[in-house]
């Protein structure tokens, strides 16, 4: 897991959609908050795939009590 500090990074865990099952690296805003959305490349012509913070934070860091991971659901694909 990531380091729950402002700055630092913690757990995306991506629930559904192309990427379900999978956890990639996330940065804490500036505020120190998670991120409301998340943007992936799917492939090297410009395709990315969305997923929002559905709000629900499925870890602690601890001994911080800021977030360890966080659940993302798919939102949809952007082109570049």
């Amino acid at each position: 897991m990531g380091t729950a500090t402002a700055g630092g990074t913690y757990t995306a865990k991506l629930l559904d959609g192309p990427l379900e099952g999978r956890t990639v690296a996330a940065k804490f805003l500036d505020n120190g908050t998670p991120q409301g959305r998340i943007v992936l490349p799917a492939n090297d012509r410009g395709k990315k795939y969305v997923y929002r913070r559905n709000g629900d934070i499925s870890e602690f860091a601890d001994g911080t009590g800021a977030p360890g991971a966080v659940d993302y659901a798919y939102f949809g694909a952007e082109f570049d």
